[in-house]
């Protein structure tokens, strides 16, 4: 869960329309028109990227008069299905994805099972990517692959990366390279995926 206290504000008497708050913003809540950034206030999520990344100090960061509380609703998802979703993207249901907002692996399957088909969306539902922004967009992509969604980067973004290369998908040469040399990838794997298949009761 993310408590929202602060949103974006953008100075249009020294914003130049130059868009590279709008390519930032992991939810997509700011746009330019008219040459000027505008900000979608119940759609921003307070990462500060924009502000932290106008070239021109157009944009602040200010209190908001309502805080938003964003979170995904587990309990209206089926567990089961909630619980294979994460054992096929490799993570325990309990496993923590965003250490900044605190998101964990049964949120964002509960987001992408109520629909939630892309990063920015996922992101707007459980607040994942809206605390540093930077590293758990590897493990929601794992998450998003495993639900079997066809993820295409936005062209009018700069926040999707590549997937980087994990356990399960090492090539056998790279493995058979550094297993004489103090790494035990398969062991690894083996001892991920009992962690992912543990359950709390456990």
């Amino acid at each position: 869960m993310k408590r929202v206290t602060i949103q974006a504000q953008v100075n249009p008497d020294i914003c130049r329309g130059c868009k590279i708050c709008e390519k930032v913003c992991p939810v997509y809540a700011i746009r330019v028109t008219d040459k000027k950034a505008q900000v979608t206030a119940d759609e921003c999520r307070g990462c500060a990227n924009c502000a932290d990344r106008c070239p021109f100090y157009a944009i602040t960061m200010v209190k908001r008069d309502n805080p938003l509380v964003i979170q995904a609703d587990v309990s209206r998802q089926d567990p089961e299905k909630i619980r294979a979703l994460c054992e096929k993207a490799h993570f325990n249901p309990e496993q923590v994805l965003c250490y900044c907002v605190g998101v964990r692996a049964e949120e964002v399957a509960a987001a992408i099972l109520a629909g939630a088909r892309t990063p920015e969306a996922v992101s707007a539902v459980t607040g994942i990517r809206t605390g540093c922004t930077i590293e758990c967009i590897q493990p929601l992509l794992r998450m998003l692959t495993a639900a079997g969604i066809e993820l295409k980067p936005n062209p009018n973004g700069w926040q999707w990366y590549g997937e980087t290369a994990t356990a399960w998908t090492l090539p056998e040469d790279v493995k058979a390279k550094y297993n004489s040399r103090g790494f035990f990838f398969d062991e690894d794997r083996k001892l991920l995926d009992e962690i992912a298949k543990q359950k709390g009761d456990e």
